[in-house]
């Protein structure tokens, strides 16, 4: 019997299609099967492995960077592993898994002692490098832009109870395509100080809310339903305020990548 002729695919991107088995971008593979697929130099962003597995795979000169749990390699749970040594060579970022009302504020301490650094390196560089990407991620005030928008939405609208507190200025995650009641431009390019006058007000709300937390606030739970971003229901106060200091910490460790990366290979 004749084989049936290949189909080519080559220059064709479906974006956002729900076509589980498929291919590429915004594309739902929950379920899909892909076998003998050469990925060599290929690009994930913005995807999802929970509950995957890999088997009879080779990773050799793999980077992987995100979230990590539950991650058997051989047989062993290597999430652990990342975590302690990722904790040895940063001490305090064990700081940034606080269960009571007195390590929040502790937390928080330390982001905006080490924030206060990060920004003080990057007034050294000109407007042109705080808006250029790095290797394709956000550039410098890309990264501030979204953690405004992390403060607006988990703590402004969750745990205070505004339901449209963003500010043009604000960036959701790049995948986000549409938010009910929210709208941003991801090709704006604000001034650092534009961006800064923003997150100075976002900063000392958060500083109000640690400063009065209490271990009974953690546990209670809020509901948000209304048009914006997020509409949760029944949502731990600990769990909003643990998203922000997360996305702090680590949105600053990229910023303090990229600055690097920009100091060894771009000009100023």
């Amino acid at each position: 019997m004749e084989e049936p002729p290949e189909t080519e695919y080559e220059g064709v991107y479906p974006d956002r299609v729900n076509n589980q088995g498929a291919v590429v971008d915004h594309v739902d593979f929950r379920g899909a099967r892909l076998r003998a697929v050469d990925f060599s130099g290929a690009l994930f962003r913005g995807v999802e492995f929970v509950g995957a597995r890999l088997v009879g795979a080779e990773f050799v000169d793999v980077e992987i960077d995100g979230n990590v749990s539950n991650v058997l390699v051989n047989g062993v749970d290597v999430a652990p592993l990342v975590e302690a040594e990722l904790d040895r060579r940063t001490p305090e970022r064990a700081k940034m898994r606080p269960e009571d009302s007195d390590g929040f504020r502790e937390a928080w301490g330390i982001l905006e002692r080490r924030w206060a650094e990060t920004i003080a390196r990057a007034t050294t560089f000109s407007e042109q490098s705080l808006n250029r990407r790095v290797d394709g991620e956000w550039s410098f005030i890309q990264t501030l832009r979204h953690l405004n928008f992390a403060v607006a939405a988990w703590v402004n609208r969750m745990v205070l109870g505004e339901p449209a507190p963003y500010h043009a200025l604000d960036l959701p995650w790049e995948e986000a395509h549409e938010l009910d009641g929210v709208t941003w431009d991801l090709d704006a390019r604000p001034s650092l100080e534009e961006v800064l006058e923003v997150r100075r007000a976002r900063d000392a709300t958060v500083r109000e809310v640690m400063v009065a937390l209490t271990d009974a606030q953690l546990s209670a739970t809020v509901t948000r339903l209304e048009p914006g971003w997020p509409q949760l229901e029944g949502v731990p106060v600990r769990r909003c305020l643990r998203v922000v200091v997360n996305e702090e910490w680590e949105h600053r460790r990229f910023a303090e990548r990229d600055l690097t990366a920009m100091e060894d290979g771009a000009s100023r």
